[in-house]
C-alpha cells in the first residue's frame, strides 16, 4: 500500500511538471489564442478639399479645409488641384506648412487630364500639365497624384442623360475604345517616366469615361504596372450600379481609396453605400493605405463631413 502511494505520488508530480511546462511553452492552442493580444488596424482617413467645393463659382479655401480637418480628427487632407488659389511656390509652401502645423498629411493631389483626344498636340499638352502637377506634388511633399483616363466628350450633359446609370460614352466618330486605351497607356507611360524621377506615384482612377469599364481599367493598369510609380486609385462611388463586385476586383491593386458619401442627395447621382461591407472588402485585400473622403452630396458639408468621418472610422478600423 505504501509503495502504491509512493508510485502514485511520483506519477502525479511527473504529470504536473509536464502540464506546467506545456503551459509555459504555450502549447495549448486554446490558451495561446486567449493570450494573443488583439491588434486593431486603424486605416488613416483624409478628407478631400472637394468635399467642401463642388465646382461652384466661388472656391472654398483649402486653408479652411485643413483647419477643419484637424478640428474634426482627420489624418490628412487631399488637395484638389483646381481648388488651389494659385500655383505659386509661396502658396504651396503655405498649405504645406499649415498641414504640418495641424498634424496632417497631404496624401493625394487630385488633378484632371484627358488622354482621349485624337489630336496628339492636345494629348501632349495634358502630359505637360501632368508634369507641372508632379512638380507641385514634389514641392508640397505629396506622395501621390490622381490620374484620369479622360472622356470622349460625346455625352454633352451627363447629369440630364442616363450616363451615370450606364457608363456608356460612344467614342468620337472614326475612333474606337481601343484607340483610347492605346492613348492612355502611351500618355501614362510618358508621365510615369517623369514621376519615377520625382519619386511620386501616379494613381489611375475609375473616374468614369473610359475607366468606368473595369475590364478596360485593369488592362491599362496591368500594361503599366511594371513602373514603380504606377498605382491605382479606387473610388467607391464611380461604378455603374452596385459597387461591390467592382470593388472586389480592384481592391487588391489599390494604392489609395476615395470614399464617396451622398448625404442630402448626390450632386451628380445618388448611390447607397454599405461601408461596413466595403470595409470588409478592403480588409480582405489587406489594404493599409489612406482612405480619402469625397463628400458629394447636397447637405451642408459642416454637417455631412463629420457624419461621413464617423462612418468611415467604423468601417475601416478592424482587428487583425
Amino acid at each position: 500500500m505504501q509503495n502504491f502511494d509512493r508510485n502514485s505520488r511520483r506519477e502525479w508530480l511527473k504529470k504536473s511538471s509536464l502540464l506546467g511546462t506545456t503551459f509555459l511553452l504555450g502549447q495549448f492552442p486554446e490558451a495561446e489564442a486567449k493570450l494573443k493580444p488583439t491588434v486593431a488596424r486603424r486605416i488613416p482617413i483624409s478628407v478631400s478639399s472637394y468635399s467642401y467645393w463642388h465646382f461652384t463659382p466661388q472656391k472654398f479655401p483649402i486653408e479652411k479645409v485643413i483647419e477643419e480637418a484637424a478640428r474634426l480628427g482627420f489624418d490628412g487632407v487631399e488637395v484638389l488641384h483646381r481648388q488651389m488659389a494659385d500655383e505659386s511656390i509661396t502658396y504651396q509652401n503655405k498649405l504645406k506648412r499649415l498641414a504640418f502645423d495641424c498634424g496632417l498629411s497631404i496624401p493625394l493631389l487630385s488633378i484632371h487630364q484627358n488622354f482621349l483626344q485624337p489630336d496628339l498636340a492636345k494629348r501632349k499638352a495634358d502630359i505637360e500639365h501632368t508634369f507641372k502637377c508632379i512638380n507641385i506634388a514634389t514641392q508640397m511633399g505629396i506622395p501621390c497624384v490622381r490620374m484620369n483616363t479622360g472622356s470622349w466628350g460625346t455625352v454633352k450633359n451627363k447629369i440630364q442623360t442616363d450616363y451615370y446609370k450606364t457608363g456608356i460614352e460612344p467614342p468620337l466618330a472614326g475612333y474606337t475604345d481601343e484607340d483610347g486605351i492605346k492613348w492612355v497607356i502611351e500618355g501614362m507611360g510618358e508621365c510615369l517616366a517623369y514621376a519615377e524621377k520625382a519619386g511620386v506615384t501616379l494613381a489611375l482612377e475609375n473616374h468614369w469615361g473610359l475607366s468606368s469599364n473595369t475590364d478596360y481599367l485593369l488592362r491599362m493598369y496591368h500594361a503599366l504596372k511594371s513602373s514603380p510609380a504606377m498605382g491605382l486609385n479606387v473610388d467607391t462611388g464611380n461604378f455603374v450600379g452596385e459597387p461591390y463586385a467592382g470593388l472586389e476586383r480592384l481592391a487588391p491593386y489599390a494604392t489609395i481609396v476615395q470614399a464617396k458619401t451622398y448625404y442630402g442627395g448626390g450632386t451628380f447621382y445618388d448611390k447607397d453605400m454599405d461601408y461596413s461591407r466595403i470595409g470588409k472588402i478592403f480588409q480582405k485585400a489587406n489594404y493599409k493605405g489612406f482612405v480619402s473622403l469625397e463628400f458629394e452630396g447636397k447637405e451642408d458639408p459642416n454637417i455631412a463631413v463629420p457624419k461621413s468621418l464617423e462612418v468611415l472610422r467604423k468601417a475601416f478600423t478592424y482587428d487583425i
